[in-house]
């Protein structure tokens, strides 16, 4: 019987920061937690980002996570929307790392293709997709879906992504060695 590896996957944002737990024992998933991590708007951009990354270890804390999948940030129209949203994915990784997790990465297109099959699908198909692949009751919210499908892309890296490259090594200085 094949040990399951646990996989927390994040879709990054500054108001909601989506997470998903699953297992992987062989060629099967199984949903372990998923959920979103929300900001107050109104608050400063360091108390939003204190509060993904203490979110963050409460999960790591709650979960054990062995392996870690983030998605990885486009580029927007407006430059602005980037760079938040990249201190959002900093803080993401650094609560990762700081508890020694190998981090994988995906772009959107990568998880979409693992996911439903083309890189071009939209929220409600990856959504449909995730609760289908992981036989939950209903759809997980957007956000929620956006970081289970990120784990499941990393499930499934042996099928061209990676083959769960984290697997059997370590996190040095925050790298993978």
């Amino acid at each position: 019987m094949n040990k399951a590896i646990r996989i927390l996957g994040i879709d990054p944002g500054l108001r909601s920061t989506g997470f998903g737990v699953i297992d992987k024992a062989g060629n099967k998933l199984a949903y372990v937690a998923s959920g979103c991590i929300r900001t107050d708007a109104a608050g400063s951009l360091p108390e939003r980002i204190k509060t993904i990354l203490e979110g963050l270890v409460e999960i790591i804390a709650t979960y054990s996570p062995q392996q870690a999948a983030v998605e990885i940030v486009f580029v927007n129209v407006n430059p602005q929307s980037t760079l938040l949203l990249g201190q959002a994915r900093g803080a993401a990784i650094a609560a990762l790392v700081t508890a020694n997790l190998p981090v994988a990465e995906y772009s959107a297109l990568q998880v979409k293709q693992a996911v439903v099959g083309h890189g071009k699908a939209a929220k409600e198909q990856v959504q449909a997709m995730v609760a289908r692949l992981l036989a939950l009751p209903g759809n997980p919210s957007a956000d929620a879906a956006d970081a289970l499908a990120c784990a499941i892309a990393h499930a499934h890296g042996g099928q061209g992504m990676g083959a769960l490259a984290t697997a059997g090594r370590r996190v040095k200085g925050g790298r993978l060695v």
